[in-house]
């Protein structure tokens, strides 16, 4: 069984990211991955601050430490995040750059969503770049969900439709291909 970890990466009041990161968590479980839902909310780790550069692996602080071990025993992630002035959330930014080889040989689903109608491609659009930049292969199948309160009910709870249901299972069915083949090459090293 593989372990993926789902970060969510908004921490602002009101937020909708846990709610949608638990339904992919949820819906990932039932595909077979153990699955671990890490809440940058929650987390809560502050600008970067560690006073080493993160490829020599030196952490001063605890919440590094624990930070770079919960990322290193995942076999691969799920992000799921809001879009935000044409981008992803800074926190996730933030979380990313705080570790270097921890990431590194693992895929990456994405789950982005916004308010309005584009469904967070923009944070996709620039938060691949970054994922390859650490060695994480972010996969082309994705889940954009647009207009998220539409999938909202009245008790906050996210109730996708058929399309974002058949989306998450490709989506899956790539990360399950791509975790396997990765976890290879990441032994090879």
């Amino acid at each position: 069984m593989y372990k993926v970890k789902v970060i969510s990466s908004t921490i602002r009041p009101g937020r909708k990211g846990p709610v949608i990161a638990k339904w992919i968590a949820d819906v990932a479980q039932k595909h077979g991955f153990e699955v671990e839902l890490l809440d940058l909310g929650e987390i809560n780790l502050p600008l970067m601050n560690e006073p080493v550069h993160p490829r020599l692996k030196q952490y001063e602080h605890e919440y590094t430490k624990q930070w770079s071990a919960k990322i290193e025993e995942a076999d691969a992630f799920i992000f799921v995040t809001a879009e935000y002035d044409y981008s992803y959330p800074a926190p996730l930014k933030n979380a990313l750059e705080y570790l270097v080889h921890e990431w590194a040989y693992k895929p990456a689903g994405i789950v982005s969503y916004s308010i309005g109608p584009f469904a967070g491609v923009r944070a996709i659009s620039n938060l691949k770049p970054d994922l390859l930049s650490l060695k994480i292969i972010g996969l082309a199948e994705s889940v954009t969900i647009p207009a998220y309160n539409q999938f909202l009910n009245e008790d906050d709870e996210f109730v996708p439709n058929e399309l974002l249901i058949n989306s998450a299972a490709l989506m899956l069915k790539e990360l399950t291909r791509w975790t396997k083949g990765l976890k290879a090459i990441k032994e090879d090293i």
